[in-house]
């Protein structure tokens, strides 16, 4: 499968943390429910996540961040839920898989996005 897209993106997690505590409604306006509950480490993960899709896709105007959710598998292993402007623009390049991989170690956070048709 040919590959149409790949995002990187990494996250200072002490940064996003006083990001977040700066700024209340932030958390609310970047995750789902479901997505926001995680400890700051796993939250910085996720946005580096979202942030590697938007650049996978490019960087669509108008993306809902709450359209790109990192749900976990019963194994732990992350994969993204995809839904309106996200999916829109996915289905526009001809995406059929979308791989993502997390990662957080020594106050950093960073994701990986791949896109194949």
């Amino acid at each position: 499968m040919p590959i149409i897209g790949v995002g990187i993106d990494v996250v200072d997690i002490d940064r996003f943390v006083q990001s977040l505590e700066r700024t209340p409604n932030l958390r609310g306006r970047l995750f789902t429910d479901a997505e926001a509950s995680r400890p700051p480490a796993s939250l910085a993960a996720r946005f580096a996540a979202k942030e590697a899709i938007a650049k996978a896709l490019g960087a669509p105007v108008g993306m809902a961040w709450h359209d790109a959710e990192i749900v976990s598998e019963e194994t732990g292993r992350p994969r993204f839920e995809i839904r309106g402007t996200v999916a829109a623009q996915a289905e526009a390049l001809g995406v059929v898989h979308v791989h993502v991989s997390l990662s957080h170690d020594a106050g950093i956070a960073s994701a990986v996005v791949i896109l194949e048709s």
